[in-house]
């Protein structure tokens, strides 16, 4: 029974927020949006991470390791803006290859996540390592390699199939009234939808929120967020990004575990949902990448997604360094007791 009133109360107060922002005038309108979708910046105090409450992860490398120590590190990692830069065209959000080869590496390393807005098949068609495990659609579509960690069979969960027809029907609703509009573009994520508003003109942007909001009044199962130049609509059933990791991580055997150390990285508002979780957990890092000052529950910040490759790559080399260093004591030990009288 709480259970249900805590997802009534949720919905309510996600039905408040979504009809406060179709309410909203046109210039609040532009202004929010504005507010979420910041320009390119060539130059920002955060630069020298000054001016902002939390440090570089690479500045505290060793405090995030140190902190690990005796720990397993489970790695989860948004994919646009983190692992690929932002692009105009969202179907062109390609991976580098040395950042692909860096998240192979990895994996080896630590058991790895990716953790996004996108559908779960579209964004492994973007990155094509099969050992990963990839929550698409928010975390709403779940899937692991077909062996993990533990020797189990793949994981697959999809808390909203039920929702499958309806987010088609507001699907084709969204292209019929955002056809217009120059550069909108509308994605099919599966169990979510996303307008994408990246290459309209500032001049159409409040016009186009008019029309999205124009077809979810009809729709108060689904809720209505802001990324980055972006409109996301989801269900509004009681899971995201934060309930994702939490899924993996009892999936993975970890759950309620003092001995695990997740590591969190992403660029979005929805990512702050996973952060939140870690501040809870008194466990693990969350790592925002952005170049400005932005409230967040993230520990960490990382500039831009060459600074998350370079994040990574220290975490492989040190994992390596570990290894070595334990295999390298454990030999000794051996030869000890070797060399012992009997």
């Amino acid at each position: 029974m709480r259970s249900q009133n805590v997802d009534r109360k949720s919905g309510m107060n996600m039905e408040i927020r979504k009809k406060k922002f179709l309410e909203m005038s046109s210039t609040a309108r532009i202004n929010a949006m504005r507010a979420s979708s910041p320009t390119h910046i060539k130059s920002h105090p955060l630069a020298l991470h000054h001016n902002v409450q939390q440090p570089s992860a690479l500045d505290m490398f060793e405090q995030i390791t140190n902190a690990s120590k005796g720990k397993q590190i489970v790695m989860f990692m948004d994919y646009d803006g983190t692992l690929s830069p932002i692009v105009d065209d969202p179907d062109r959000a390609f991976m580098s290859d040395a950042m692909r080869a860096t998240v192979r590496k990895l994996a080896t390393c630590f058991p790895t996540a990716i953790v996004t807005g996108r559908c779960r098949d579209k964004v492994y068609s973007f990155v094509r390592l099969a050992e990963l495990y990839y929550a698409g659609s928010h975390g709403m579509d779940i899937k692991g390699p077909s062996k993990n960690s533990k020797g189990g069979e793949a994981i697959l969960f999809q808390p909203a199939t039920q929702y499958l027809p309806i987010i088609n029907e507001v699907y084709k609703a969204l292209l019929v009234v955002t056809k217009d509009t120059p550069g909108a573009t509308v994605e099919n994520n599966k169990f979510c939808l996303s307008v994408h508003f990246r290459r309209v003109h500032e001049n159409k942007w409040a016009e186009l929120a008019k029309q999205v909001g124009s077809v979810l009044e009809a729709y108060p199962e689904f809720r209505l967020t802001q990324g980055r130049k972006v409109f996301e609509i989801r269900p509004t059933i009681k899971w995201d990004k934060g309930k994702a990791l939490e899924f993996l991580l009892e999936s993975l055997g970890y759950a309620n575990c003092a001995d695990v150390y997740p590591i969190y990285i992403g660029d979005d508002r929805t990512d702050e949902d996973a952060f939140k979780v870690l501040r809870e957990m008194g466990q693990g890092s969350g790592i925002l990448v952005s170049k400005i000052p932005k409230d967040t529950n993230a520990s960490y910040l990382l500039q831009e997604p060459s600074e998350v490759m370079a994040f990574l790559r220290r975490l492989v080399d040190w994992k390596r360094l570990s290894l070595r260093k334990q295999f390298m004591l454990k030999s000794r030990l051996e030869g000890v007791k070797m060399s012992l009288p009997i």
